[in-house]
């Protein structure tokens, strides 16, 4: 006589501690991200909470020798709250589409290790305080990434005042080897949001980068992001369940001397789960 019972080639026994193990990761999730504010994820600026969903990215960039570049991806991937307080970051390596003499390609696979140091939802207190170091490894083909790996820590924090909050991250990119080669980068990037009716969230972003060291070292480049994030879209009628989509867009425009690129249409997408 079988003990077991299978269904669909799976045990039901497995079938039970698969859908506990998922249901006790969406119950610590839901606990965890309550404790600090709902407030949608800027265009560029990182998140200064924890997030759980899925997310990807598309940058079109113009040159100062009007070229145009399509960055499909732009380094996102899956943000995930495994334990309390928090988060695992894979990002999916981004396509590079050059309309150039430079090769097409794939960039940099990257991960995101964040921890939450203090965070208070809108009725009690309405901030959030979060550290994460990042690490990039150089896949990147034909010269669409990073010579070396780098490592970036950061310090972000958010607070809101009613509908309006402001967001801001301060970091570093370094280099672990080829430091000479591609210098030391510190990144300053602040969002100000303010919430209308019931989806939409204007925002203002100011994104800088100071180089220090390598072909860059003593130029600073900043751009001024205006944009408007559209959230959330409740896919599941059920409020215990986090399945929901948003969706944003924006444009980069330089505002110093020095820049990269003169300015980059930002189109985002992500799914909340």
């Amino acid at each position: 006589m079988l003990v077991g019972i299978v269904a669909c080639g799976v045990p039901l026994a497995a079938q039970s501690g698969l859908s506990g193990f998922f249901t006790s990761w969406q119950d610590r999730a839901r606990e965890t991200l309550a404790q600090q504010p709902a407030w949608p994820t800027p265009l560029v600026t990182p998140s200064s909470g924890l997030l759980q969903l899925f997310r990807t990215d598309f940058l079109h960039q113009i040159t100062p020798a009007e070229t145009s570049t399509w960055n499909y991806g732009n380094t996102k991937g899956f943000d995930l709250v495994p334990w309390y307080n928090v988060e695992f970051d894979v990002y999916i390596p981004p396509y590079i589409q050059h309309n150039s003499p430079a090769k097409d390609g794939f960039g940099d696979f990257s991960m995101l290790l964040k921890y939450r140091l203090v965070g208070a939802d809108q009725e009690h207190g309405n901030y959030v305080v979060s550290v994460f170091l990042a690490t990039t490894l150089p896949t990147g083909s034909y010269k669409n990434g990073s010579l070396s790996a780098t490592v970036t820590p950061t310090l972000c924090a958010g607070k809101g005042f009613s509908k309006f909050n402001v967001q801001s991250s301060l970091g570093g990119t370094l280099p672990t080897a080829e430091t000479a080669k591609q210098g030391r980068t510190v990144i300053w990037n602040t969002a100000a949001q303010y919430h209308i009716g019931k989806l939409f969230w204007p925002e203002v972003e100011d994104n800088a980068s100071f180089f220090f060291g390598g072909p860059r070292n003593g130029l600073m480049q900043n751009f001024v992001t205006p944009g408007l994030v559209v959230s959330k879209f409740k896919l599941e009628k059920d409020p215990q369940n986090r399945l929901a989509v948003m969706f944003g867009g924006g444009m980069q425009i330089a505002t110093s001397g020095f820049h990269t690129y003169n300015h980059g249409l930002v189109l985002a997408a992500r799914m909340l789960f």
